[in-house]
């Protein structure tokens, strides 16, 4: 090498990323894994193109500015590639007139302060702290007139929940942790409104929604920190510094856990749920709802409306048989709680929380009269999410739950491991409301109900006050009667 030249040459990882020719790629897993040098070396394919512009964006201008961070690293990158640095403006201009710029998107709303802009090459470092909505609107100005092929680029270090994790589902297993033979595969994907799909080809995707569908292709590499022997030889302590963090964060940041939590595992988990094939003959069954009323759009990651159906065989295990997930208006979700009621075994008692006051007893009472024909129950809930969910995590732990196998057990399963720790717990609710009504009431799932036993006798006479104060249970039978669980027939 001639004398005064530097040599930027990336590790075999890094440069798997850096050869990449899909529409998106991420970056992703442990700590020290040259994420960061990575991206910033991207743009130097372009850099003798005067009309290339690159926007590198990181969630606050601080975090851009503070020592080691990306300012710092873009001048070991640059500064040999003939950079010129323009500091005030976080802007780096090559002799060819290329322009690699630095940007932060600190409010969700700054995301439109770039209506307008064409980036051939978009970067994000740290994509995970993003909101979706910014991600995706950016995503539109990713355009090109300079005859560079628009494309993405962005690191990040795994975070259990959000939408990076979902988009990512594919390439991430149950365990949490990269899936080494889908590292660095092509997926195609659409969007549609609010709706992602995906396919194994461009092709597969037009014939479904036409040419105009627009088409992309995403993929995952995992970056691991052992790929990185140049940063373990220049600051050998690195991986003992990893090593000593806490649980969780070295989970993350070393071993590339996206399923670390604080407390993961802790009420739920996976090998606590064996799956079977078909429904098993049953004593008891209900459908609960966790009811939600808003509808996916960009930016707003909402809570869904969850109906859990849960069964009792004579033996006392349950049988979780069904998951149904919606995010609509509250007509929308009424239908799909008709549609449910429907299609679900005969005699399924259908239950869901009632919401405190006047206006959540108007509402419960629309929706037992649209579902006329079913028994319908309802009840304010009492307890925090956690104390609710302890009994049927202390059944599952005992190994009295079982899951019917169905396309929804894994977004099933991966909520319940996560909880409570995981943005969205609302089938965790489903399921902890319906084991309750099982467990406690003892429905037979036939129209009737077990005898009222003297120890219920007790029970209901320790909680009458409570129970007169917060209207805990409130049923409604097909005959329109209101009655309270304290009364002769049951």
């Amino acid at each position: 090498m001639a004398t005064g030249i530097k040599e930027l040459r990336p590790q075999p990882a890094q440069e798997r990323f850096l050869k990449s020719t899909a529409d998106v790629c991420i970056f992703g897993g442990s700590a020290g894994g040259g994420k960061t040098w990575s991206l910033l070396l991207e743009p130097s394919y372009h850099l003798s193109n005067g009309k290339f512009r690159s926007v590198c964006f990181r969630r606050t201008v601080p975090m851009i500015k503070q020592p080691g961070g990306l300012w710092d690293v873009s001048e070991t990158v640059y500064l040999p590639l003939g950079g010129v640095a323009n500091q005030s403006a976080l802007e780096w201009k090559f002799p060819s007139g290329a322009l690699v710029k630095f940007a932060g998107m600190e409010l969700e709303s700054d995301r439109f302060g770039w209506q307008g802009s064409q980036i051939a090459l978009l970067m994000f470092d740290e994509l995970s702290e993003f909101e979706e909505s910014q991600f995706w609107f950016l995503l539109s100005r990713n355009r090109s007139t300079c005859g560079v092929r628009p494309y993405v680029r962005g690191t990040t270090n795994p975070r259990p929940d959000g939408w990076l994790r979902n988009l990512l589902d594919w390439w991430i297993g149950p365990d949490g942790f990269a899936i080494p033979e889908r590292c660095g595969r092509l997926r195609w994907f659409c969007r549609l409104g609010e709706d992602l799909h995906w396919a194994d080809s461009k092709t597969e995707l037009v014939e479904q929604f036409g040419p105009e569908c627009g088409a992309k292709n995403l993929t995952f590499i995992r970056a691991k920190i052992t790929d990185n022997p140049a940063l373990l030889k220049s600051d050998p302590n690195y991986l003992s510094t990893l090593r000593s963090l806490p649980l969780v964060e070295r989970r993350r940041l070393l071993d590339g856990d996206w399923n670390a939590t604080p407390s993961a595992g802790s009420f739920f988990r996976r090998e606590w749920f064996p799956v079977v094939e078909g429904r098993q003959p049953s004593q008891s069954r209900v459908r609960f709802w966790d009811r939600a009323a808003t509808e996916q759009r960009a930016g707003i990651d909402p809570d869904a409306t969850a109906g859990v159906l849960l069964s009792r065989d004579g033996n006392g295990i349950f049988y979780v048989e069904d998951v149904q997930r919606c995010w609509a208006t509250a007509a929308k979700v009424e239908a799909l709680m008709i549609k449910c009621a429907a299609g679900d075994p005969k005699g399924t008692m259908i239950a869901f929380h009632q919401d405190p006051g006047s206006a959540g007893k108007g509402e419960a009472q629309s929706v037992s009269k649209a579902l006329a024909q079913h028994d319908v129950r309802f009840h304010v809930a009492t307890g925090d999410k956690q104390t609710r969910a302890r009994p049927c995590s202390a059944q599952a732990e005992a190994g009295h739950v079982r899951l019917l196998r169905g396309p929804w057990n894994e977004a099933f399963l991966k909520e319940l491991v996560l909880f409570p720790d995981a943005r969205h717990d609302d089938q965790v609710d489903a399921f902890s409301g319906a084991f309750e009504i099982l467990a406690r009431y003892g429905f037979l799932g036939t129209g009737e109900h077990r005898s009222w036993s003297t120890a219920d006798q007790e029970d209901a006479n320790s909680d009458a006050d409570a129970d007169a104060e917060t209207e805990n249970w409130q049923p409604r039978t097909v005959d329109g009667l209101w009655r309270s669980r304290k009364t002769a027939d049951l």
